[in-house]
């Protein structure tokens, strides 16, 4: 069972922004009409993935979610979902899989996916090309200050009526560090999952090692301060998405 639809950017932002907003609400009465009937509400998980363009996002979805693979790029912010087996005796779940493309100037769109209603429920990935090192540092702070206002301005919300949802959610996000860490000054984790996939990790591999050795400090320095994982992915590697598989879970 599937659905999917395309945000496009064909005019200015606040008319984006009004078709985006549309557009999601229409899909999520849609969604949850469908999972009422299947009694199956409450058992849903949301993945947004954002990035470089031309990095792997869509191949990584349609791989993710066992589909074949799209021939074409994304366009603006794309929303599909899909039904997944848990396990023999934790039945299904649905996963909601917003894809943005356009690279970072359509960052803001980040706000659509994440909301006070299912920010706890929601994990977030961002793939860069590393065979454009030039634009690593910039796609990436770009969409992290992005991804903070969105995840703060929902759990704000949230804060305001069940507050013991932020403090879990703090508490979990601090347990692979513990409170006691040496590194507890400059650490600002993430309070949702946060996944940062380096793409085109073939390309990476020849170049010369001194680049590496910087690219590679640096990304491992930005994700352990902001609580991410980091892994590499090339276009024959499918284990990634096993492990994104277990990051995932809340």
């Amino acid at each position: 069972m599937s659905s999917s639809t395309v945000v496009t950017n064909r005019t200015n932002f606040k008319d984006l922004w009004s078709v985006a907003t549309d557009e999601k609400a229409k899909i999520e009465d849609e969604r949850i009409a469908k999972l009422e009937a299947l009694g199956k509400q409450d058992e849903d998980t949301t993945i947004v993935i954002v990035g470089s363009q031309n990095a792997g996002k869509s191949s990584f979805v349609s791989r993710f979610l066992d589909r074949e693979e799209r021939k074409r790029s994304t366009i603006g912010l794309e929303y599909t979902y899909s039904r997944m087996t848990k396990g023999a005796k934790l039945g299904k779940t649905t996963c909601n899989c917003w894809e943005l493309g356009g690279g970072s100037s359509l960052a803001q769109l980040v706000d659509i996916p994440i909301t006070a209603q299912r920010v706890s429920q929601t994990s977030v990935i961002i793939m860069l090309d590393l065979s454009k090192p030039e634009e690593l540092w910039t796609t990436l702070e770009v969409f992290m200050k992005q991804i903070r206002r969105s995840v703060n301005g929902a759990l704000t919300k949230v804060k305001a009526t069940n507050p013991s949802v932020v403090g879990k959610l703090d508490h979990k996000a601090w347990l692979k560090f513990g409170r006691k860490h040496p590194d507890k000054d400059m650490l600002n984790p993430l309070l949702i999952p946060l996944v940062i996939i380096g793409g085109k990790y073939d390309i990476y591999q020849d170049f010369d090692p001194e680049k590496k050795k910087i690219i590679c400090k640096t990304l491992r320095f930005i994700a352990h301060t902001n609580g991410a994982s980091l892994m590499a992915s090339t276009v024959s590697m499918l284990v990634i998405n096993y492990n994104c598989n277990s990051v995932f879970q809340h």
